[in-house]
């Protein structure tokens, strides 16, 4: 198992994947028409914001395995139209996220990583830097849905089970059938 800094990475794209699939798996049971429901939030509904959770996992996952990242502002938007559609491309963003945090070492964390804008050049941010930006930006938006699916029929699940020991037996299901190690 991982430790300091690259094992913090490996555990927090874990967690992001289960968070993921936990919430996106609670709003399957909504129909595509309650999923696209207008609702007080940052975006406008569910849809919008899992689709543009993806979109910008994409974007950073891109320019941090060095691909051509700036083509994402040149192609349309996701636009998935049911938890079930979003959850499956979701799961294969988190999976390209564990994989890249687990050839991760101190070196590579501390390595610097360019984000690329259409319209400017920013200076470049350490790659330890731009992982705490994507999960931090996954956290907020997930909050958001969270308050969002609060306002229907179905129960939002909790999302804070992943770390801590005594709380293996309420996320062991789900890690297996992400494929992810128990603990």
């Amino acid at each position: 198992m991982a430790t300091g800094l690259p094992g913090h990475f490996i555990a927090m794209a874990r967690n992001n994947a289960w968070a993921n699939h936990r919430l996106l798996t609670a709003c399957e049971t909504l129909t595509p028409a309650e999923f696209a429901a207008p609702r007080v939030s940052f975006f406008p509904t569910l849809r919008a914001t899992f689709n543009h959770i993806l979109d910008v996992d994409l974007y950073y996952i891109d320019a941090l395995e060095g691909l051509d990242a700036l083509r994402r502002y040149s192609e349309p938007d996701s636009d998935f139209p049911d938890a079930r559609s979003v959850r499956l491309a979701q799961i294969a963003s988190d999976r390209r996220l564990i994989a890249f945090c687990e050839r991760q070492t101190e070196e590579t964390l501390a390595a610097e990583c360019i984000l690329p804008r259409p319209n400017r050049k920013p200076p470049p941010s350490r790659v330890a830097a731009v992982l705490e930006h994507l999960f931090q930006h996954q956290i907020h938006h997930r909050g958001q849905a969270h308050a969002m699916l609060a306002g229907t029929r179905v129960e939002p699940p909790q999302l804070d089970e992943f770390f801590l020991a005594g709380d293996e037996h309420l996320r062991r299901d789900e890690l297996r059938a992400l494929g992810l190690p128990e603990s």
